[in-house]
């Protein structure tokens, strides 16, 4: 079983994610642009980011849907004012898993705010494990507990 080569693959999704979306923040900040111009760029790097999400979800090879498994917390605003979800995978195999899950932050109107991945590693046979999905920037209206979180995407592997 390939399994430590697909855990690899696992561990660069948050990477990538957060690479990706990091771009949003860099887009959304340029001095001179208008309030509309900043909003195309952030609109752009969300659905960017997304997709190459999307893309390293898809890469992962021999992965089961896991969504029924996998339960978040209610937002919350950290430290830093970033959007945080605990991420709850239960693993309902006989051997221990690892779990990709793809976390969607929306306002409320359902307009997607951003996207994350978080792997949680090793989850033993039979039990549960927490992990953290964190915004990679500040949230509109996280302040006002106003974010709502998704799992897009869970895989078990």
């Amino acid at each position: 079983m390939a399994r430590n080569g697909s855990r690899g693959k696992a561990h660069g999704l948050t990477a990538i994610a957060i690479v990706g979306i990091l771009g949003l923040g860099a887009a959304a900040c340029s001095d001179g642009d208008s309030p509309s111009d900043n909003a195309s760029k952030a609109a752009d790097a969300v659905a960017s980011a997304t997709a190459r999400a999307g893309d390293k979800i898809d890469e992962i090879k021999g992965g089961i849907d896991a969504r029924a498994d996998v339960r978040l917390g209610k937002p919350a605003t950290d430290g830093d004012g970033r959007s945080t979800v605990k991420v709850t995978a239960r693993n309902t195999t006989d051997e221990s898993k690892t779990f990709a899950v793809q976390v969607s932050f929306k306002d409320p109107d359902g307009k997607l705010l951003d996207t994350v991945v978080v792997t949680v590693d090793d989850v033993p046979a039979g039990r549960s494990k927490d992990g953290t999905a964190r915004s990679t920037h500040k949230l509109d209206g996280a302040d006002k507990g106003e974010v709502k979180a998704n799992v897009t995407t869970a895989l078990r592997y």
